[in-house]
């Protein structure tokens, strides 16, 4: 399994390509994976990208729709296809490791130049450095959340 750790700057080209850092590359291939596919997606609730290795995106999208009836419930054929909405499988190319990452992801994440990643364990989100830095939570938002999660479990 998968597993990415960590944050790494990169660039954007001229032609929208990011290079996936190698700390994240090593991760593919010690999780396992068959080859450098991903699935990349704009993510639901903050303003980046989702950069999911493919048997991941998989796995986590075969457990949503676990629970829904999109053949036969109109509210769950709309949520599915709003949730696939936007959706694209990249490869990284073998020199380098260049992800082609569609423009119109690129822009609604702001993305223009450059990008950080950050390993959140089962993808990596790929973000604008300036959105990045004012989206992240507090350190004392943090350590609340944590109080309160940990006491919500018990």
């Amino acid at each position: 399994m998968v597993r990415f750790y960590g944050n790494a700057n990169g660039k954007v080209d001229d032609k929208g390509r990011i290079v996936l850092p190698a700390i994240f590359r090593d991760a593919m291939v010690r999780g396992g994976a068959q080859d450098m596919t991903f699935v990349v997606k704009k993510n639901v609730q903050l303003q980046c990208l989702d950069l999911f290795a493919a048997q991941e995106w998989e796995r986590r999208s075969d457990k949503v729709l676990e629970g829904l009836d999109p053949e036969l419930n109109t509210e769950h054929a709309e949520f599915w296809t709003k949730y696939n909405d936007g959706v694209y499988t990249v490869v990284a190319d073998s020199r380098l490791g260049r992800l082609n990452i569609p423009s119109e992801l690129l822009e609604s994440a702001g993305i223009t130049k450059e990008v950080v990643f950050g390993g959140v364990g089962y993808k990596l989100q790929i973000w604008d450095p300036e959105t990045r830095k004012a989206g992240l939570m507090s350190n004392e938002e943090f350590r609340q959340s944590a109080s309160r999660l940990s006491s919500a479990s018990k």
